[in-house]
């Protein structure tokens, strides 16, 4: 009789073993650390648009840390130590020096990149074919560069100098300037390099290339981007055009771009986040990804200001003071 109740009772807590699992199973939970180099419109659109990615597919199972590094690259270290010390289980690294710091900080956490323009450049990488592979991963911002060159061209075709106006602490900056500057000079144009180190320096080498030059030219620079009034207020009383690398510095001192969306961008790689985190895809063999589409744009109040006539396939970007 002892044997038979004890068979019962082991039967009936095996069986309540067996249901109560899936009941009392945690849901599974992530936390995101995000590296953002410097707050400026591009960056900010890029990490709204890895946030609303990221939520949409995972909801309130995902808690993200957002640090900003205002520009320093030795804060974007300290950052990410301090993402690695908490374990969080995956990093964004918003722009190259944000990379760049997550690279030398972690071999385990998976990272993936957004705003960085070629990462065998941000990673000295030798031999890149579009996989970085170990942990690293992302998105990139390059737009056609030879495209930009012949926009120049297009909209400034009696030009003769161009100078080339970007941080020479950028990687990514130095690696724009001298691919445009090729495709500047098979178009007949004279190229002259206009570096400066830090914001320190702005407006002293921007005077400077606006004197020297009929048209200048800025990468998708960082520095550039968060010291754009700056450089408006050189450029547009000289009546010295700028092109620019993407929307929101050509929307501070551009006349025309040919941009992406940094909200797309940051969307995609939010999308990348998901894969590895909910489906478990392997960061190692996920090519970089890049924006699908690119719009010609303009800059209608520098445009007016200035008299530049732009063709009708370019669309005006809206600034706060359109609105």
């Amino acid at each position: 009789m002892k044997k038979r109740i004890f068979a019962a009772v082991l039967a009936a807590m095996t069986t309540t073993c067996a249901f109560a699992l899936p009941v009392s199973a945690e849901e599974q939970t992530y936390t995101i650390g995000i590296c953002q180099l410097v707050q400026h419109d591009a960056l900010d659109a890029a990490t709204q648009g890895f946030e609303d990615a990221v939520t949409e597919a995972l909801g309130d199972a995902v808690t993200f840390d957002e640090q900003n590094a205002q520009g320093d690259t030795n804060t974007c270290s300290t950052i990410i130590n301090s993402f690695v010390s908490a374990d969080v289980d995956l990093i964004l690294a918003n722009a190259t020096a944000a990379l760049q710091a997550a690279a030398a900080g972690t071999s385990e956490i998976p990272i993936l990149g957004t705003s960085v323009t070629e990462y065998g450049v941000a990673l000295e990488l030798d031999d890149f074919d579009g996989t970085v592979g170990g942990n690293i991963s992302g998105t990139s911002d390059l737009a056609p560069l030879d495209q930009q060159a012949a926009m120049l061209n297009e909209l400034f075709p009696d030009a003769e100098t161009v100078g080339l106006l970007y941080c020479s602490a950028e990687a990514n900056s130095q690696y724009q300037v001298d691919t445009v500057k090729a495709a500047l000079e098979e178009l007949g144009y004279t190229c002259e390099y206009y570096a400066f180190s830090d914001s320190n320096d702005i407006s002293s080498v921007t005077t400077t290339a606006s004197t020297e030059c009929d048209v200048i030219y800025v990468p998708t620079d960082n520095t550039v981007a968060s010291n754009t009034e700056i450089i408006n207020n050189i450029c547009l009383p000289a009546g010295v055009p700028v092109i620019a690398g993407e929307e929101g510095i050509c929307s501070g001192c551009g006349v025309a771009t040919l941009s992406i969306s940094y909200y797309d961008l940051g969307y995609t790689t939010g999308e990348m986040a998901v894969r590895i985190l909910q489906d478990g895809e392997d960061i190692s063999e996920m090519a970089i990804e890049y924006a699908p589409n690119f719009t010609k744009e303009y800059n209608a109040d520098i445009c007016e200001q200035l008299g530049i006539e732009i063709p009708d396939d370019y669309t005006a970007i809206e600034t706060e003071d359109a609105e």
